[in-house]
């Protein structure tokens, strides 16, 4: 390397140092300073608790890596996320707290929000985001996941036959990706089987990749790669965007088809809903998808409770005729197995670790979190709080959710909550009862040698070898 590119390397790390010290000192503006920030530590310049944090997730030993930390700091403290100050909050006193304050929005990471857009229902605020989240709620609650049941069920039929029956072996987690990618494109988007669901699927799979990467772009990184994958994506959300606003015009279509055309004809800017759609896409099929793959981890180690899974789909499958879908009323006998679904989200959450933003001073537990700091909130914390989910709490024990209604607020949040709670949830339960019920009905399992179930969770959870699964015909 040549001197002036020295320099030149010199001189960008220098501005970059600058700036993440500058943000540690002027974040909070000028507002009055009436409290002390949380106790805590910014660790080391620009690394932070960062690494450190992160080979937890990868680890799997978050827990332990949280209890020393509110063991020394408390359950209200500061440390230094991804370049920035930030305030970690845990229990449930900061759950309710973060779930009810405007001022601490959601936020991507800046890697995520490159990839998928800025305008996203997770990114905006107050009116503009109630507006965009009306858009989407005809589509998602439980009025419309009754309508959705028999395309879903064709689906999972569909994928199971095609990917799972006549084999010996099945990597979970990835075949799950692709079932509830179809169904998001079949039942939300009504996206038929061709060529831009092939592609959205490739790029989808790219871009999930690399949500939490480092935001470096470059040609042979693995963000590089994610952003190209974007463009060749949004190039493909455009062309479904100009498709439906042509048949709308022709009136060949109605704003209650789908949630593309229902954006368009509520005057979403382009942009916005490619954005939207984008966020969609990544986000609620990788989600569900993990909540499947672990829901049938923990039912192998738990032979007591397949068993009782088994009865309960198996009791239901025999009042269907030869070849007839599942109904809405199905659904609703499946008591014990969403139990075991809320047992899994509760030891492995899909998303472990939310963060925030603040966009105005807040204070909480005697603390001042100045404007502009990142929020974060652990899941696992209340999740296994031995006075609510009694010890061993990292026992799976689906008779928790037997009364579900008996569990406090803000104790069991894989969701989220307040005015943010994922709009999804429903939609995920009926996807994730149908998928269950095809699959414990049509097969047997055991992990396949070699296969030990562990996994690390960061950025999402992901079991190793995709948990690679022994199968054969239930009949």
């Amino acid at each position: 390397m040549d001197a002036s590119a020295s320099w030149l390397m010199l001189a960008a790390a220098v501005t970059i140092l600058a700036a993440v010290i500058t943000s540690f000192f002027s974040a909070g503006g000028t507002a009055e300073k009436t409290k002390p920030v949380p106790p805590g530590s910014f660790g080391l310049p620009v690394i932070g608790q960062t690494l450190s944090y992160l080979r937890a997730l990868r680890s799997n030993t978050v827990d332990d890596w949280l209890r020393r930390w509110v063991a020394a700091y408390g359950p209200v403290s500061r440390l230094s996320f991804f370049g920035r100050p930030a305030a970690i909050l845990v229990g449930a006193a900061g759950n309710k707290f973060i779930f009810s304050t405007e001022a601490m929005p959601p936020k991507n990471s800046a890697s995520l929000s490159r990839m998928i857009g800025e305008r996203t229902i997770r990114d905006v605020v107050g009116d503009e985001h109630r507006r965009v989240r009306a858009m989407m709620m005809p589509f998602l609650l439980p009025d419309a996941c009754k309508r959705y049941v028999a395309a879903m069920d064709a689906e999972v039929r569909r994928h199971l036959d095609a990917e799972w029956r006549g084999r010996a072996t099945v990597a979970v987690m990835p075949s799950m990706k692709d079932l509830t990618f179809d169904i998001m494109c079949t039942v939300i988007f009504c996206l038929g089987r061709g060529a831009v669901r092939r592609e959205l699927s490739t790029e989808f799979q790219q871009l999930a990749s690399g949500a939490s990467t480092v935001p470096l772009n470059l040609p042979f990184s693995k963000f590089g790669k994610c952003l190209a994958a974007s463009r060749r994506g949004r190039r493909a959300v455009t062309g479904v965007i100009q498709e439906r606003q042509a048949k709308l015009e022709r009136g060949q279509s109605s704003p209650a088809d789908d949630v593309v055309t229902h954006m368009i004809a509520e005057g979403l800017p382009d942009e916005e809903i490619i954005d939207n759609v984008m966020f969609l896409m990544l986000a609620a099929h990788d989600t569900t998808a993990a909540l499947i793959t672990f829901l049938i981890r923990h039912l192998d180690a738990n032979r007591d409770s397949y068993d009782k899974v088994v009865q309960e789909q198996e009791e239901i499958a025999r009042c269907k005729e030869p070849g007839e879908a599942l109904s809405w009323e199905d659904l609703g006998k499946m008591r014990y197995t969403w139990a075991a679904a809320l047992e899994t989200l509760r030891l492995v959450p899909p998303v472990p670790t939310m963060l925030r933003k603040t966009t105005d001073n807040v204070e909480f537990g005697g603390y001042r979190i100045p404007k502009g700091w990142q929020v974060v909130q652990p899941m696992s914390t209340t999740h296994h709080d031995p006075a609510i989910f009694p010890e061993p709490a990292n026992r799976f024990d689906p008779t928790r959710f037997e009364n579900s209604s008996a569990i406090p607020p803000f104790y069991f949040i894989p969701f989220g909550g307040g005015a943010r709670v994922c709009p999804g949830n429903d939609f995920a339960r009926v996807e994730t009862l149908v998928t269950v019920h095809y699959i414990v009905t049509g097969f047997k399992w055991k992990l396949a040698a070699g296969c030990d179930g562990s996994y690390a969770r960061f950025p999402l959870p992901y079991p190793s070898q995709g948990l690679l699964i022994d199968i054969e015909p239930r009949y």
